[in-house]
């Protein structure tokens, strides 16, 4: 089999792979078993078995197209000998299984864009991690073999044998020698790329049970894996809260228990105390959010989350996305005090997320204005 064979039906399976992604992508944004499945740069998707399409042929005896019993327009049965599905005993033969096809997190990435239709982010912040890249530049006439530029080098030799008389159209051998060896020049850049900080923040009161944080914990790795696109460098920062807030790393902020009350304003003065003493607004490209039941403790306390947004976190931050998560014992209130009073602000985002088939259009809700 040619390699030029082998090449054209992995691009082949690889188109099939994207297409069955982007037409059940909503169906895999809301299964966290897919997260289980992530390493370092990939993440292995489950699907039904792949076939690339082929024709297959006959026995010669079986007759051609258009030949044996019937007439134009008789319906096509099941043939003789062949069983209904389900019928007979207990068979021999292997059945269908569901394979995993791994996925670099890059590619998730632009399948995630394409399909929700989500815009390029243009990062607000003029902090820029400075990198060294070497880049190839030109072409010289030393260097190492691994750097042998083997186009120039063979035009060279041609060059050369054609002006000598050497060449012979007839039998067209190109010998390259010392002089025409070509190679490809490199020199060391200084690169510019633009950091965001990502702060997440989540409610661990009683009313918050192991489900609404699998909720949190799905929507997050689809918020990571498309932003993780658009910059180079993400820190990510985990805040949990129920009366007193305070930062944990991330396992502790999946696997926490819950318990006690809410107060929402320790939170988001805790997101405001890192963003002074680590990410300034005029470096950083700043994303906090935030998931909650909504439940909060009391009128007084919701005032002052409105005023922390509106003076501070709001005006420093590209996004500051809410989610809700629905749960039996949260009142769902927080949303609307924050809808009937900052509603208006393009930097925040609402979403209400009830169940897991919600996480979808609150992906789109949150990375759909490209901030």
């Amino acid at each position: 089999m040619s390699i030029q064979r082998v090449e054209r039906d992995l691009n082949r399976f690889r188109q099939i792979v994207r297409g069955k992604i982007k037409k059940d992508l909503r169906k895999y944004m809301s299964q966290g078993e897919m997260i289980g499945r992530q390493g370092r740069r990939y993440v292995s998707i489950p699907m039904p078995q792949i076939d690339l399409p082929q024709f297959r042929y006959g026995a010669r005896q079986g007759g051609g197209v258009g030949q044996g019993d019937g007439g134009v327009g008789d319906p096509i049965g099941q043939g003789d000998g062949q069983q209904q599905p389900g019928a007979g005993e207990a068979g021999s033969e292997p059945g269908q299984h569901v394979i995993e096809v791994d996925v670099t997190l890059e590619e998730l990435a632009q399948i995630l864009g394409e399909e929700l239709q989500l815009p390029n982010i243009e990062p607000r912040g003029k902090k820029n991690i400075i990198t060294r890249k070497d880049r190839y530049s030109g072409i010289r006439r030393v260097g190492p073999d691994s750097l042998r530029h083997f186009k120039r080098t063979y035009r060279e030799a041609l060059k050369r044998q054609v002006m000598s008389g050497e060449y012979n159209a007839a039998d067209p051998i190109i010998v390259p020698i010392r002089q025409d060896m070509r190679f490809r020049s490199w020199k060391e850049t200084l690169m510019p790329e633009s950091n965001a900080v990502i702060i997440y923040m989540m409610d661990v009161s009683g009313s918050m049970g192991t489900e609404q944080k699998e909720l949190v914990r799905i929507t997050a790795f689809w918020i990571e894996t498309w932003l993780r696109s658009q910059y180079k460098e993400i820190d990510i920062r985990y805040i949990v809260h129920d009366a007193a807030a305070r930062e944990v790393d991330h396992d502790t902020f999946y696997h926490i228990r819950e318990g006690g009350g809410t107060k929402i304003s320790s939170a988001y003065k805790l997101c405001q105390r890192l963003i002074d003493e680590r990410y300034p607004a005029t470096e950083w490209n700043i994303y906090p959010f935030h998931f909650s039941d909504g439940d909060n403790w009391g009128g007084g306390d919701t005032r002052e989350c409105i005023e922390l947004l509106r003076n501070q976190l709001l005006p420093q931050s590209n996004l500051f996305c809410y989610g809700q998560v629905r749960s039996l014992y949260g009142s769902g209130r927080f949303a609307h005090d924050l809808e009937e009073h900052l509603g208006n602000h393009e930097t925040l985002v609402i979403s209400e997320i009830a169940d897991r088939d919600d996480i979808y259009d609150a992906i789109k809700d949150f990375l759909g204005k490209g901030k």
